[in-house]
């Protein structure tokens, strides 16, 4: 993960797929300085006048929060940190990071719909548990047409095992956003 050093590294996916535990694990490992940003922060910091960022009338916001994010990553990776970065990120906002000149790849870790969903109501809290906004959120990321090459099929395996194929994924460069 060294040789990374001064990389972005989304890790995105639905809800439930595994991206902030793994983001997380992925900060810590030894090597070069590392931060993990988690996405759904930005939404977090807004007081008046947040939009869940699954509904339709979202869209202003969620292109904002996108762009934000991305421009903090760069900060980071600019300073030579390997940014762990997880998020729901569709394809869509992938833009944002294309026009930063820093080397970003993006990884859609996958699940089954089954899965997601009870990863999602085991966490309880405040976190998203509603099974049909995650299985709305999941199909989003069913077919990514000519971005499914950054999918990584992470369904039944535990968290060692996850991070083991992610840190690979990585390693390999092929998910390096052109």
């Amino acid at each position: 993960m060294d040789a990374l050093a001064g990389h972005i590294l989304i890790v995105s996916g639905s809800p439930g797929s595994g991206k902030t535990t793994i983001a997380a694990a992925l900060s810590r490992l030894p090597g070069c300085k590392k931060v993990h940003l988690h996405s759904d922060d930005f939404w977090g910091y807004i007081g008046t006048g947040h939009i869940d960022p699954w509904l339709p009338e979202s869209d202003a916001q969620n292109r904002m929060i996108m762009q934000i994010a991305a421009e903090v990553a760069a900060l980071y990776a600019r300073n030579g940190y390997l940014v762990a970065l997880d998020g729901v990120i569709r394809p869509w906002a992938l833009e944002f990071y294309q026009a930063l000149g820093v080397p970003t790849h993006y990884l859609v870790l996958r699940t089954s719909v089954t899965e997601a969903v009870a990863r999602c109501q085991a966490r309880g809290g405040d976190s998203l548990t509603d099974p049909e906004v995650v299985a709305e959120l999941h199909a989003q990321f069913a077919d990514l047409g000519p971005r499914e090459r950054h999918v990584l099929d992470v369904g039944g395996l535990d968290q060692a095992a996850t991070l083991d194929a992610v840190v690979a994924a990585f390693a390999s460069g092929n998910y390096r956003l052109d």
